[in-house]
């Protein structure tokens, strides 16, 4: 027996059968080619990395089933790696990306291998406690400057070659490597290894009476979901030449479960367009101040209430029954 009958996924049968997912994404990426000539770059920048950031935790959200609390973890761990060797290392941004992207993913496997042989409330209070310990860590330590975080970083020459320094190049660099990275994760899904992973979400107990190590599934998957949101925060610091505390506090990570659950957990739209929604709305609601919690706080209710599945979900449930309908 394959990993693919190990599982039904409607959702992707129905993404399948109108294509309208693919359709949209490639829209956006359109749109976002021609960004920068009507909105500020660093704004759509912005935009980019809480994508990256979103669909990184997707995979271990939307496809694994584990509700984790401690992602922001990740971001800033390569946050801080890439803005101190950015800073301090005479190497070019794409090395110190790879270099969060490092840490991120080396740590990820260790709080994954602590975290994932626990699951529901016990997993999410896990992953919480050790990202507080990062927190806290950044919060003392010498080299990342307390509140101040670490500022000034520079962009430098990517390749040695090209000028990161003007917003409009940092902005297609950005959304270059925004774009792979977002692939990469829609492979890793739709990769056998992808198929075995919704089993595992989908029914452990047999897919493990197949044969399949559960819990080495589900530690691959978090260590790959860690080290692409290391990637989102290394832009991140690179692009706004800055680390700070706010990338490791606990409400970026209520943020990106926010994003992901607005847009559509288990697809790849969905992420994206949770991200543009949550992103946007703190943009031009920031004139609020505090209030803009209780806003999100709000959308976030009516969300769960009247859009279950997110965005996307409810696309594709209300076009799957005027489909059957038009069949009927």
């Amino acid at each position: 027996m394959t990993a693919t009958t190990l599982t039904t996924d409607p959702t992707s049968t129905l993404a399948t059968r109108i294509g309208w997912e693919k359709i949209a994404l490639l829209v956006l990426l359109l749109l976002a080619l021609i960004g920068p000539a009507f909105v500020y770059p660093l704004f759509l920048v912005r935009i980019l990395t809480f994508v990256l950031f979103a669909s990184a935790y997707n995979l271990i959200f939307g496809y694994a089933g584990l509700l984790g609390f401690g992602h922001a973890a990740f971001f800033g761990l390569a946050s801080y790696t890439v803005a101190q060797s950015a800073k301090t290392l005479p190497i070019t941004p794409e090395i110190s990306l790879i270099l969060g992207v490092m840490v991120s993913a080396a740590i990820g496997s260790v709080f994954g291998w602590l975290a994932i042989k626990r699951q529901g409330l016990y997993f999410a209070m896990i992953t919480l406690s050790l990202a507080q310990i990062v927190f806290f860590f950044f919060a003392q330590v010498g080299w990342a400057h307390g509140e101040d975080g670490i500022q000034s970083v520079p962009r430098g020459y990517f390749l040695g070659l090209l000028s990161l320094s003007d917003n409009t190049v940092m902005y297609y660099f950005v959304l270059c490597v925004s774009v792979l990275g977002v692939w990469f994760l829609w492979r890793v899904v739709e990769s056998p290894y992808g198929e075995i992973l919704k089993a595992v979400r989908d029914n452990e107990p047999r897919a493990i009476s197949l044969g399949y190590n559960a819990n080495r599934i589900k530690l691959t998957a978090f260590t790959i979901s860690a080290g692409v949101a290391g990637l989102a925060g290394g832009l991140n610091a690179l692009s706004f030449q800055l680390a700070s505390l706010s990338d490791v506090h606990y409400l970026l990570s209520a943020e990106v479960i926010l994003m992901v659950l607005i847009g559509g957990a288990a697809t790849t739209l969905g992420p994206v367009l949770g991200a543009i929604v949550l992103v946007t709305m703190q943009n031009y609601l920031a004139s609020l101040g505090a209030w803009v919690l209780i806003v999100q706080g709000v959308i976030f209710v009516l969300c769960v209430l009247g859009m279950r599945n997110g965005i996307v979900g409810t696309i594709e449930n209300w076009t799957l029954r005027q489909l059957t309908r038009s069949e009927g």
